[in-house]
């Protein structure tokens, strides 16, 4: 069978010389408020298990990502100065014990002047004589691999890189358009093996097959959880068994593409019944968020919309009594959807920027009594970010809403009625336009549906 093409490589092509003259400029600017000559920009080096000979898995530097489709290759560098081809330092150790990196190879290689290495002696002809005119971005737990460079990830320099990025560029878009067709193979599969009845690690195995990612190369841990699992907001386990009556299935999954993601949730009930009505009401209000996504809209406040959302819901269902207002200045609908709406998407998961004002790095606090809100920008054009409200009995902050008078408004009968489906959260990514958004998710899916 032949493997799964999420995108056309021509369009890859034809976008990518744009998306490099974008970094090249932000990394102009980024260096001329750092009063520097040179930004050196480290993949990254893989980091040793404690008291052990082997190595965790590697997780490139995202800045690096952002350069070169490249996210298992450690100890290589991008060597930028402005007015110059940018260059590539590919390390391909020379080495018995490991497969080397294959060489380099693709639409992107025509961008850079490429220097490939052997050993770690060999990089440093390659980097800037004036070690003292460069910045060095990237984690560096060995001073080795900086060379001599003594200004690693300087906030100048750095906070306008993230500031700039939330932004992506045409090639970027792409990719997690292909990202998000990766990810959604990947749910279809998950939800066949959850009603074939399949364990929480049987439908991690299929979603894995699926979306054609080792475990390692997913964007971030599997969230696969059946029944009351799902009210664990990070659930981070894998039942071996099935249970033994199974109601309810949440998966919150990703996948990458040239290094960027895709995080998307789905949650389904094994019947119809009530569970499944709730949910769709909940993809109902979820959608409805989705639509009020555009250009500059306060992200809090569309949070704060969702919360109100989530009040009128517990409301309508019976899960809770009261006002809308009452229901939030008492802590009720904190309880039931305790995190925040979304955060921005792109070489990361939870990527960076979120709560900066400005290219300084001024940062722009939650509102007060939400203080796991990743994003509290005014949206942009071009902007990827999720949208993922959320709904679940998770009995110690219930049990909280006696301090705060919100205990008597809940309905515990229709609590425990809930309580063993665990909760429901829906996440779409979603591209931010001047007059709406586009939904890389829905439209994933429905490319799926279309086949």
């Amino acid at each position: 069978m032949k493997p799964e093409r999420y995108a056309d490589d021509a369009v890859l092509e034809s976008r990518y010389p744009d998306h490099v003259n974008v970094l090249m400029s932000r990394h102009d600017s980024a260096l001329e408020r750092a009063g520097a000559a040179h930004a050196v920009i480290f993949s990254g080096a893989p980091l040793p298990v404690f008291l052990d000979d082997y190595d965790y898995p590697f997780k490139a530097n995202p800045h690096f990502v952002s350069w070169v489709p490249l996210t298992g290759n450690p100890h290589c560098y991008i060597v930028y100065t402005p007015g110059d081809k940018p260059v590539l330092i590919y390390y391909q150790e020379e080495d018995y014990w490991h497969l080397p990196p294959a060489s380099p190879d693709g639409f992107w290689t025509r961008q850079f002047d490429i220097r490939v290495v052997h050993s770690r002696d060999d990089i440093a002809a390659h980097l800037p004589d004036d070690r003292d005119k460069c910045i060095l971005i990237g984690e560096i737990n060995d001073e080795a691999w900086a060379f001599g460079i003594e200004r690693i990830n300087p906030g100048t320099a750095v906070n306008m890189l993230h500031f700039e990025r939330t932004a992506k560029t045409a090639y970027e878009l792409e990719c997690m358009r292909a990202a998000s067709r990766r990810g959604v193979n990947g749910h279809l599969a998950a939800e066949a093996a959850f009603r074939e009845g399949k364990s929480e690690f049987g439908i991690h195995l299929d979603y894995c097959d699926a979306v054609g990612h080792a475990e390692h190369e997913l964007p971030y841990g599997n969230i696969i959880a059946l029944n009351e699992h799902a009210a664990v907001l990070h659930y981070q386990h894998q039942a071996k068994r099935p249970p033994e009556r199974t109601r309810s299935f949440l998966i919150d999954a990703g996948a990458r593409f040239n290094g960027y993601a895709s995080d998307i949730t789905r949650t389904y009930a094994l019947e119809d019944d009530d569970f499944a009505t709730l949910i769709e009401r909940f993809d109902d209000l979820q959608q409805e968020l989705v639509g009020e996504v555009r250009t500059g809209v306060e992200f809090a406040d569309l949070h704060m919309s969702c919360h109100l959302k989530i009040a009128k819901l517990l409301d309508e269902t019976g899960l809770a009594r009261g006002s809308a207002d009452t229901l939030i200045e008492s802590g009720v609908t904190a309880a039931f959807y305790p995190h925040g709406l979304g955060h921005f998407l792109g070489v990361q998961v939870h990527d960076v920027g979120g709560r900066q004002g400005d290219d300084t790095g001024t940062a722009i606090a939650p509102p007060e009594g939400h203080p796991f809100l990743r994003l509290t920008r005014r949206l942009e054009a071009d902007q990827v970010l999720t949208i993922e409200p959320g709904l679940y009995v998770i009995d110690m902050l219930i049990d909280g809403l006696k301090a705060t008078g919100g205990f008597d408004r809940a309905d515990h009968a229709r609590v425990d009625w809930l309580r063993p489906y665990g909760g429901i959260r829906i996440e779409d990514n979603v591209r931010v336009l001047d007059d709406g958004c586009e939904n890389l998710t829905r439209d994933a899916y429905a490319v799926s549906e279309a086949r």
